[in-house]
């Protein structure tokens, strides 16, 4: 395993157990708590994710299982923003949050456009 690889797996997992530990500390209000759970599933399902696409057995199934973590990460962008939006959670108190999400989501976007492009012959 190439140490970027094994990077993005800790990376993604740390983000994870950021998004239980932001989940913990939320209000007990219905919204937040509603909130925070659609957050908590999208969240944590990102490493997830990479982590079948990373022991998958086709170069297919890899650009899936990444893709299906890009579009995790997107939906976990936007439930960060409603949590700020709907003024639950002050808008200092997620951005880093919202900065890891947003750049994961363009190491995924890079993985998924290298992928996708033709071997070169050697």
């Amino acid at each position: 395993m190439q140490k970027d690889e094994n990077d993005l797996r800790e990376r993604t997992k740390d983000f994870a157990l950021r998004i239980v530990r932001m989940f913990s500390a939320l209000p007990k209000t219905t919204e937040a708590q509603i909130l925070g759970k659609q957050l908590l599933r999208s969240g944590t399902s990102i490493g997830a994710n990479y982590r079948e696409a990373y022991r998958g057995r086709s170069k297919l199934e890899f650009i899936a299982k990444c893709g299906d973590s890009l579009r995790e990460l997107e939906e976990t962008a936007y439930w960060l923003e409603l949590l700020v939006d709907a003024k639950i959670v002050p808008a200092g108190k997620l951005q880093p949050l919202r900065a890891e999400c947003d750049e994961l989501t363009a190491i995924f976007v890079t993985i998924l456009k290298r992928s996708k492009q033709p071997r070169s012959p050697s």
